[in-house]
């Protein structure tokens, strides 16, 4: 299983292409802090984008945080 799309495969809904999502939103954004979400939960409606960041969480029942733990645990077995 790819770390391409964390989200969706820890939604149980399989791997799809990916776009960087920066995480804890700062001024000088780190490209070390991303975790990979589809086009849709990254920019969609029903994204983190689309919806907004509180929005997006309660939706999917996740935070930055754990998505960027998945991210790494998902890098840690490759």
């Amino acid at each position: 299983m790819s770390v391409r799309e964390i989200l969706c495969i820890g939604l149980g809904w399989g791997a799809t292409p990916a776009e960087v999502h920066h995480i804890f939103d700062t001024a000088d954004r780190s490209d070390f802090l991303t975790v990979p979400l589809c086009a849709e939960h990254h920019r969609g409606e029903t994204g983190f984008h689309g919806m907004g960041e509180r929005a997006f969480n309660a939706a999917y029942n996740t935070s930055e945080k754990k998505l960027l733990a998945l991210t790494l645990a998902r890098l840690e077995f490759r």
